[in-house]
């Protein structure tokens, strides 16, 4: 079977991580849809498989925690009546948590924005802190119990609640509704007041719309599959991560919270695909010798 370069995979992963569109792709890389599309997945589940393994006991202070929306096959007017509430038709929320200091992304979730889904989340947050952390949170009704209850009250937690003007209804579409106010409110704990913001997780939204093209707003590059669009959250937050150099910090998160101490490349990212298809030869005995 013909399989491409390591250098041709990883300039393929890193269009995808800087916001081209998959047949943008696949026509600069001379290469068939089909192939990026593979590509795609394979390095959405090792990236995944890997950033659940090792996105452990990490020594975090602060963490902020928001809601990114997309969505998936239609927009949610659009869902035929047969698929309406079956996940990957319509509206999908992205939970993120960052943390302010690192910006290491501790965790993501994608799925629904309803109780369930923040309850999982939240718990999988709690799962990779090793000490007490001071939480941010926007005023999202679900968190409040979900934090509760993963939490244990071994949490200092702090909504930030913000207030909105009347939307432009000639601009609806194009810009959001004016900023009016914002309230800090203590909801476990004792959080210091003068940390309670979400501003990192929300420039985190922009990263992820400027670097996933499927989440870019009024176009035509929405996923047509939410597996596909998990995939693409796993590679983009291995990008962000372990691969991109943070402005501010001069290195990766990863190496900021000290889960490894070297820069990743996109050529380590093809290096576990191809590990994890060497192991699965392995186990089909491709490689066992001939007697």
């Amino acid at each position: 079977m013909n399989k491409l370069s390591i250098e041709k995979r990883a300039m393929i992963l890193t269009m995808l991580v800087e916001g081209s569109s998959m047949r943008s792709v696949s026509r600069i890389a001379d290469v068939s849809i089909n192939t990026v599309t593979k590509l795609l997945v394979d390095a959405g589940i090792v990236c995944a498989e890997y950033q659940n393994e090792h996105l452990l006991n990490i020594k975090s202070k602060r963490v902020q925690c928001d809601e990114i929306w997309s969505f998936c096959y239609s927009k949610e007017k659009n869902v035929s009546p047969e698929d309406k509430g079956i996940l990957g038709h319509g509206d999908v929320y992205t939970w993120t948590a960052i943390d302010a200091d690192t910006k290491l992304a501790i965790s993501w979730l994608v799925g629904r924005r309803d109780y369930e889904y923040a309850e999982e989340f939240i718990g999988d947050l709690a799962s990779r802190l090793s000490d007490r952390i001071q939480l941010t949170s926007d005023g999202y009704g679900c968190y409040i119990n979900a934090v509760e209850k993963m939490f244990g009250g071994m949490v200092d937690y702090a909504m930030l609640v913000k207030i909105y003007g009347e939307e432009n209804k000639s601009q609806k579409r194009y810009s959001p509704a004016s900023f009016v106010s914002s309230e800090r409110r203590v909801m476990a704990g004792n959080p210091d007041m003068d940390y309670v913001s979400t501003s990192y997780v929300e420039r985190n939204n922009l990263t992820m719309r400027m670097g996933m093209r499927r989440f870019t707003r009024l176009t035509n590059g929405f996923s047509k599959k939410i597996e596909n669009l998990a995939h693409a959250v796993a590679l983009h937050f291995m990008h962000y991560n372990f691969v991109r150099i943070h402005k501010t910090l001069k290195t990766s998160p990863a190496m900021a919270a000290g889960v490894t101490n070297t820069l990743w490349s996109m050529n380590d990212v093809v290096a576990l695909i191809d590990a994890k298809e060497e192991l699965k030869d392995r186990s089909r005995g491709k490689y066992k010798t001939r007697i």
